[in-house]
């Protein structure tokens, strides 16, 4: 699990054998942190979303999105399948967790099992995600005028902080779908190019309802920037790691949720 190197400088600072270190990580690893069966009441505003490590397996956080603490993680969990993201939140609400809004990055699974668990739940979708997606489709230096004109309603996206910025930008959206959405959506797809064009402006228009919840309740995240800075950091950690077998990865990132919840 751990590099040679890394163990002959533990070896050397605690004057343990080599041998025996081997012994205690192992032993911490053959079975995961107890289980808390506390209640989750107290945790109302929320932020999900998953990271790879090894694709297609990836890495599902929950976080508080006002004390920014960790309160499930668990490796193993797709977003796109309805049933272990059933099995990851489920839990939660025999817990008593009853949120009041989870931002998200946009999955339709993710969306769609939430609002079967709480139907109440605000759903905000998370705005770096919508602005990297929709640029990512348009291309940095796009030669139609339809996709120039929606990339720039993408670079709005990460600005828009009052009523006023909101009602400017959908103002700007509603004219671009009037001029060319409606056209585009009629005509059949030729080439990749315009192909992407297409998906950037069925999910401006899917994510549209869901953008804004954040300028009416400041508890509730425009981002999931909060959990991109805690997997930047656990992938560094892990990385110290190298070699660590596949049968004990599910305990060390159990063990790494329960000690580093920030």
């Amino acid at each position: 699990m751990i590099e040679g190197y890394a163990v002959r400088q533990l070896s050397q600072q605690s004057h343990y054998s080599s041998a025996k270190l081997y012994r205690i990580v192992n032993f911490w690893l053959s079975s995961p942190p107890a289980s808390d069966n506390s209640s989750l009441a107290k945790h109302r505003f929320l932020i999900f979303d998953g990271t790879f490590l090894h694709r297609p397996i990836s890495i599902a956080t929950l976080m508080d999105a006002l004390g920014h603490t960790i309160i499930h993680g668990q490796y193993g969990v797709s977003e796109n399948s309805e049933p272990q993201l059933l099995t990851f939140f489920k839990p939660f609400k025999e817990r008593h967790l009853c949120p009041k809004s989870c931002t998200i990055d946009g999955n339709p699974q993710v969306i769609r099992v939430l609002k079967k668990l709480w139907p109440k739940i605000i759903i905000q979708r998370c705005l770096v995600h919508i602005q990297r997606q929709g640029l990512m489709w348009c291309r940095r230096n796009p030669k139609r005028t339809e996709a120039k004109r929606l990339r720039n309603i993408f670079l709005q996206v990460s600005n828009i902080r009052t009523s006023r910025d909101k009602n400017c930008f959908l103002k700007q959206a509603s004219l671009w779908e009037q001029q060319y959405g409606k056209k585009i959506k009629e005509q059949p797809e030729t080439g990749k190019v315009f192909s992407d064009i297409k998906r950037a402006r069925s999910m401006l228009l899917k994510a549209l309802p869901n953008m804004f919840h954040y300028l009416d309740n400041p508890h509730i995240p425009a981002t999931t920037n909060g959990l991109e800075g805690y997997f930047s950091r656990l992938k560094a950690h892990y990385r110290n790691h190298r070699g660590l077998q596949r049968a004990k990865r599910n305990n060390y990132f159990n063990w790494y949720f329960y000690l580093r919840q920030r």
